[in-house]
């Protein structure tokens, strides 16, 4: 296909990508402000743990979105799925979102082992983000003239 015709789309994709971006920074400033409150003992503001899990809702929908554009972009370009390590890499983003949102479902003190999954995830995300955006360079420039 025509890479004019598919410029939306690439738009989409940055545009969801920097949210993403953005969306996991205010989820680790809340998600630091929550420790450090627990730690503390102390109390902490009755919005903050609904705004963390709002983000991180948003999140899951924005890294569902790129799936969906990278995936349509590069089928309807290519034809086929797997030119580049950018999708291992992309799916593997996708996984470990998926596994931090669930272990934040699961958090509570019945069972501490959610906290430590979801703080792992999260850690393991950070990485996930770095690597999607390096392999996700390197696929721009194949589209570009």
């Amino acid at each position: 296909m025509d890479l004019p015709s598919f410029l939306w789309l690439w738009r989409i994709a940055a545009w969801s990508m920097g949210l993403s971006v953005t969306a996991y920074g205010i989820l680790a400033l809340s998600g630091g402000w929550l420790l450090l409150a627990r730690r503390q003992k102390r109390s902490r503001p009755a919005w903050l743990r609904p705004l963390h899990y709002t983000i991180g809702g948003i999140l899951v929908t924005l890294v569902l979105l790129l799936l969906s554009v990278g995936l349509l972009g590069t089928v309807g370009y290519y034809g086929n799925l797997g030119h580049s390590v950018h999708l291992p890499a992309g799916l593997t983003v996708v996984g470990i979102t998926l596994l931090s949102a669930w272990s934040a479902t699961r958090i509570s003190p019945k069972r501490p082992w959610a906290r430590s999954l979801h703080v792992g995830s999260n850690i393991a995300l950070l990485i996930g983000f770095l690597a999607v955006s390096l392999t996700g360079w390197d696929v721009v420039q194949k589209y570009l003239p």
